[in-house]
Parts: C-alpha cells; structure tokens; sequence
C-alpha cells in the first residue's frame, strides 16, 4: 500500500504553480526528503522536462518506490539516499533543488549542513525552493504555527519553526540570493533562492 500523507494533497497546487515558473529552465531537481513519494510524482508528471531525484533515509523508500513504480514517469528517479549530515551525497550536480516540510523538522544543525551539500552539489546557476512555515523578525505568523511549533519542539526539541532570517542568511553563504518568498495556504511559504554572481563563496556558518 502507498503512503498517504493528506498535505501533500492540499498543498501540491500551489507548490507546483510556483515551480512551473522558478524551474521552467532547470534542468535536473533534487528533492532533498521525498517523503511519500506523492510530490515527485506530481511535479515530475507535470514538469516531464526535468530529471528528478527522488532522495530520503531508507526507511521511507518503499513507500517512494510505490509511487513511482504506479506513476511509470521515466523523468522520475528511485530514491537515493540521503542523509543531510553526511559529507558526501551520491546525487552528481543539480540546477535545481527542491525540498517540502523538512527545514522545520530537522534540527538546525541538519539545515545547515543541508545547504552545505547544496554548495557541494549546485550547479553554478541554481536555484532552491523550500517549502514550509517560517517566523519573521523572530514572530509567528499565525496563532495556528505557533502551536504547531510548540507540538514539533514537544516531540522533538531539536526542530521547530526557523526563522526566515537565519535561513536566508545560510543561503546568502552559499551564494544564493533571496529571488521570491510565495504565500501558500495554511499558512505556509514557498522561498526561492537562486545564484548571484560567481564569486568567492563564504563558508556556511
């Protein structure tokens, strides 16, 4: 049986409206935790110009395999896996990036090193969506995110809602610049970063 997660279900339009834009010239898509499975395959039915891989911990292969074995998109590659703390990623060079509900959810040392592989494995024009809930100027964007984080550190103290501000700045490091910052439903972003000009990159912080 496929995993089902239903905010995947919610949340796929919206998403998808964006990446039709931001990654109509990319190339090939990491999707850094797959998750389900179901985005990959939406976006990659949707968007059949682009290679994308798929990536997670073991333990949720299966469940992307599933997918993707139903969906038949041969622009959709199995499932490597991907540990963001590891230093190194078996994924090549990407253009492009894409990454759903995990920046919230993963320590803050997992983000960073996140944006460490991306450094290692960008293309020199790149670009980087992620999707989730972001606070600004250190405040919550709605009551309904607050007591979402409050549940996430209760699980886990280690994750919680980051702010857009510290994100930002890692991509900044890596020679990123904030390009869009899109409104999504229940509260939630969509921020893209693309690469500025080539130049001495700073080390992730």
């Amino acid at each position: 049986m496929k995993p089902v997660a239903e905010a995947c279900e919610r949340n796929r339009d919206p998403i998808l409206g964006v990446l039709t834009r931001v990654f109509a010239h990319r190339h090939r898509v990491l999707e850094i935790g797959s998750g389900t499975g179901q985005h990959a395959v939406y976006f990659g039915a949707a968007l059949a110009h682009l290679v994308w891989q798929t990536s997670d911990l073991p333990q949720a292969h299966a469940g992307i395999r599933a997918w993707l074995g139903d969906a038949g998109l041969p622009n959709v590659l199995e499932p490597v896996t991907l540990d963001v703390l590891a230093d190194a990623w078996d994924v090549g060079v990407c253009d492009a990036f894409f990454s759903a509900n995990v920046v919230h959810i993963a320590s803050w040392d997992a983000v960073r090193a996140m944006f460490r592989g991306i450094a290692r494995h960008r293309a020199d024009d790149c670009v980087v969506a992620l999707y989730g809930p972001y606070n600004y100027g250190g405040r919550f964007t709605s009551q309904s995110n607050a007591q979402f984080d409050a549940w996430l550190r209760h699980r886990d103290p280690a994750s919680g809602i980051r702010d857009f501000e510290a994100v930002d700045e890692l991509a900044r490091a890596i020679g990123l610049e904030l390009l869009e910052d899109n409104a999504m439903p229940a509260n939630n972003r969509l921020l893209v970063w693309g690469s500025t000009a080539v130049r001495a990159v700073r080390p992730v912080l």
